[in-house]
């Protein structure tokens, strides 16, 4: 069993983390929260051109044919510049459910394109508005269709880079839609699940540099408030749990590229695991920023607020605990 990552993955999140570096910076986000679209135009085309949202993509439908684990890297990434675009249902959700079923629309989204999607535990469509397919699973039946056929209603959101909706579908469902099919619905919640825990530990590994950088630079008393030990404490909490985190989403993604039998297991581990320590981690940046750390100018307020969305989505923490629980009674 392989459990270190290859050279080509190494050097795949390399790319991706250089690539957001200079077309992702926190005033890109910023700038997102008044955009007409919330999105970050400049990163989704780069991104695009470098093939990243096709990455587990068949290449008979214009993608690169990798999996889960190659991806799982990538989508930290993504968490650690807060990138406003839907990537997660995009790359992670709905390409690679339509590249199964033979939609030709799978290509379009590989090509640029994007997609939403919701379930009953994330029923907002995240930037439906841009959306060229949206893909709406309830209980008993799964919409697979263009935004047109969808009536969108805006909700507030504590991230206002990320543009949420409710939606009801206008009308008759699109004929030709095929069966609801409840392991597909599973597959994808459990690689939603995962594209957001990959995220919340990028936002973590940022925020825990961002405090680290700070308390090294601000002092008090004439010495750094990185020399105290209590900062050093909750600074040490907070990397534990990250360093906790990120083997488990590893993890998760070998059981979803394998199809391995324990895969819900392993992803509502990995998601609630980084759920508590990018909410950790926030908290921890909070008290030792101090009164700055709750100003709105101040970038870290972009990857708090990033985080607690991200945390309630998916399944939260006490969701995904009560799911192992279950498996394991």
């Amino acid at each position: 069993m392989q459990f270190s990552f290859s050279d080509d993955q190494l050097a795949l999140r390399d790319a991706v983390r250089d690539l957001l570096a200079k077309e992702c910076p926190p005033a890109a986000v910023r700038a997102a929260w008044t955009s007409p679209t919330g999105r970050c135009a400049p990163a989704w085309n780069a991104l695009t051109e470098m093939g990243v949202l096709g990455v587990v993509v068949p290449e008979t439908a214009g993608g690169l044919g990798l999996d889960e684990i190659d991806l799982v890297l990538v989508l930290e990434e993504t968490g650690r510049s807060a990138l406003p675009e839907p990537i997660v249902e995009t790359a992670a959700v709905v390409a690679p459910m339509l590249a199964a079923r033979g939609d030709e629309r799978a290509a379009e989204l590989v090509a640029g394109a994007s997609a939403a999607a919701t379930h009953a535990l994330s029923p907002h469509a995240v930037w439906a508005d841009t959306a060229s397919v949206i893909v709406a699973m309830g209980s008993s039946q799964t919409v697979v269709a263009p935004r047109e056929a969808f009536v969108l209603g805006a909700v507030d959101s504590v991230d206002g880079a990320r543009r949420l909706f409710e939606l009801e579908v206008a009308g008759a469902v699109p004929s030709g839609a095929p069966q609801h099919d409840e392991s597909e619905v599973d597959l994808a919640f459990d690689r939603a699940a995962l594209g957001t825990a990959a995220q919340l530990n990028g936002l973590a590994d940022r925020m825990i540099t961002m405090t680290v950088e700070y308390a090294s630079a601000r002092k008090q008393f004439g010495v750094a408030i990185g020399t105290f030990q209590a900062v050093k404490h909750h600074l040490a909490n907070a990397r534990l749990a990250l360093e906790f985190a990120r083997p488990l989403a590893y993890r998760a993604a070998s059981t979803i590229a394998n199809d391995d039998a324990d895969r819900a297991v392993a992803v509502s581990l990995a998601k609630a695991s980084a759920s508590d320590a990018a909410t950790l981690a926030a908290r921890v940046a909070l008290q030792c920023h101090g009164a700055i750390g709750y100003t709105t100018e101040y970038d870290l307020h972009l990857f708090m607020k990033r985080t607690w969305a991200l945390a309630a989505t998916w399944g939260d923490a006490a969701w995904h605990r009560a799911r192992i629980g279950r498996a394991i009674l």
